[in-house]
């Protein structure tokens, strides 16, 4: 098998790479099971915050990769700090702070047009994507005749 050997640390993946992004959060952006009870759905739910870190650490990195690498993710550790409404503009700054090997840890901060509302670790692994997905199919195959 021909593997071919990533410098990870070189000069444009290293830690400090920083990537910013902004949303405005509407009702289309919300999983239906992020909702919440009806006295706080029109609230920005966890699940869609922490949806748009993930999306800023991705963002991050993946586009420096070498074609056929990608990061998936390996955990997620948010911190809800401020509520806000949908319909405000979230800012998400995803920073990278740690690399070792193939894993990628990033620290990532939300913030209103009023100031904080989130903090978050996420952790991210470099992988080939064929040979990821060859792994989730062995893995899952036998799962065929129960899946539908």
């Amino acid at each position: 098998m021909n593997r071919t050997h990533i410098q990870w640390d070189s000069p444009g993946i290293k830690p400090g790479l920083s990537k910013t992004i902004q949303r405005n959060i509407t009702k289309a952006d919300v999983l239906p099971f992020g909702c919440g009870a009806d006295a706080i759905r029109d609230l920005v739910p966890t699940p869609t915050l922490t949806a748009l870190m993930v999306e800023g650490a991705i963002s991050t990195i993946d586009p420096l990769l070498p074609e056929g690498y990608l990061t998936v993710g390996m955990s997620s550790d948010v911190t809800y700090m401020n509520p806000t409404f949908l319909g405000v503009t979230i800012t998400v700054i995803a920073t990278l702070v740690e690399i070792d090997g193939r894993e990628l840890v990033f620290e990532c901060m939300a913030f209103d047009e009023l100031g904080q509302i989130s903090r978050g670790k996420h952790e991210r692994r470099i992988v080939n994507a064929d040979r990821f997905m060859q792994v989730a199919h062995k893995r899952c195959d036998r799962l065929k005749g129960i899946l539908k």
